[in-house]
């Protein structure tokens, strides 16, 4: 028994000892029956098999169809028409007239384009849709790779401190059977331990809905497993928060589908004061006359209109109401655009705020803790201090390695989150940035 009192804390130390660096994300670390991924891949799949995208792109292709139609007149109307049959014959038609005709209704070429743009700008709008729908996904995707790559890193770290708990735990066994240590170590270990357990369950769950997630966005069964590799982004400067907005003025999708709606409400203001302009009905007919005219043939033209004018107080309506409605869009694009704004900058301070923390922990806590653990592996070497001051500083190290890989996913997601919302990728910034993060 002795001897195993001797020999495990030495063993554990050396364990110890290696959880003492901090490791970047590995692909190693995580599941190695599944094929990894790098993020690039992942979005770009994503954009190419998810659900909604295709239904987007479809969505457009139809409203890409109507623009030839809004361009092509009215069915033509073919009558039959018989009069003058008398009541006590019914069934003589050779003393009734009978006449065939067809009519069509033209609208001007003007009205016919105006209709035209109408539903290009539809088409528009559906091509933002898809657009829109493309830089939500991006995001998400993005966001969902860098909490794999999270999980991974925290899964890796709880796996190492499950077998240092169990080494721990061999050691105050050995040291309270032959006396030498309490109880109270003993149950100590054991708790360390159940909670350790604990919380991988609580990764393995937040790791598969992940997954599911991911596999989702990808048009994939939910049940596949992934591996996200490669390494956290690097640390940058962010551009001025002027040149931001200018960015999101350019190029985000909402603003341009607001842009694209107040160009409709002008379009439709168009086609209502063209209403004012009359349609014109053309009708031409072959006539059987009864028996005995001096001519049973005979033909029928016939050239109607409509008369806007005399119906001018519902047109001027119809018009004010259009001119409204390019009014309500405007506010509803200066409305857009303040939320917008907000949006850029909430996601700027979580970017600014994401990059401190992992300079901090990265910078000075890091090594501080580790500096703190490596004196206390010497000194319980040296036998000069206990098995749970050891445990204390592990877990100190290991608390500052899971916060530095949350901060580093949550810039990776912070700046996912700051491209969704300038509607393109981050620009770079001036290196004289007086914002810019040390590399």
């Amino acid at each position: 028994m002795k001897s195993i009192y001797v020999v495990a804390p030495f063993a554990m130390a050396l364990s110890i000892a290696c959880l003492g660096q901090s490791e970047p994300h590995s692909v190693a670390a995580q599941n190695t029956a599944a094929v990894p991924l790098s993020i690039d891949e992942a979005v770009a799949a994503a954009l190419d098999n998810n659900p909604e995208i295709r239904a987007g792109v479809r969505r457009l292709s139809l409203a890409q169809l109507k623009t030839a139609t809004a361009r092509s007149l009215d069915d033509p109307m073919l009558m039959v028409r018989d009069w003058d049959t008398p009541l006590r014959r019914p069934w003589d038609l050779n003393q009734a007239q009978l006449m065939v005709s067809i009519q069509q209704t033209f609208l001007s070429r003007e009205k016919r384009d105006q209709r035209a743009r109408l539903t290009e700008d539809d088409a528009g709008a559906a091509a933002i849709d898809v657009e829109t729908l493309r830089q939500q996904v991006s995001a998400e995707a993005r966001k969902l790779c860098a909490d794999l790559m999270r999980n991974a890193d925290e899964m890796r770290i709880e796996e190492r401190q499950n077998s240092l708990l169990k080494e721990a735990l061999a050691v105050a066994l050995a040291q309270y059977s032959t006396g030498k240590a309490p109880q109270a170590d003993v149950l100590r270990a054991q708790m360390a331990l159940t909670r350790l357990d604990e919380q991988l369950i609580e990764l393995e769950q937040e790791r598969d809905t992940a997954d599911a997630q991911l596999n989702a966005l990808m048009g994939r069964a939910p049940g596949q497993a992934i591996v996200i590799g490669g390494s956290y982004a690097v640390p940058a400067a962010l551009p001025a928060m002027e040149d931001l907005e200018q960015v999101a003025i350019e190029h985000r999708p909402e603003l341009a589908a607001m842009r694209t709606q107040i160009a409709k409400s002008k379009d439709e203001g168009k086609l209502t004061r063209l209403a004012m302009k009359p349609d014109f009905t053309v009708a031409l007919g072959y006539m059987l006359m009864p028996t005995g005219s001096l001519a049973r043939s005979a033909y029928m033209g016939e050239l109607s209109m409509n008369l806007p004018r005399l119906n001018r107080e519902r047109h001027d309506s119809e018009t004010k109401q259009a001119d409204a409605a390019v009014d309500v869009s405007q506010a509803e694009l200066e409305m857009r655009t303040s939320t917008v704004f907000l949006e850029i900058r909430q996601a700027q301070i979580e970017v600014l705020a994401a990059q401190k923390r992992v300079k901090l922990y990265r910078d000075t806590l890091l090594p501080q803790a580790e500096a703190s653990f490596k004196a206390s592996t010497a000194a319980y070497r040296n036998n000069r201090a206990e098995l749970m001051s050891l445990i204390d500083a592990q877990n100190l190290l290991l608390d500052i390695q899971t916060a530095y890989y949350k901060a580093s996913a949550a810039t990776d997601a912070g700046m996912a989150q700051l491209e969704l919302a300038i509607g393109a990728p981050i620009p770079a910034a001036p290196q004289d940035n007086s914002e810019r993060t040390s590399k």
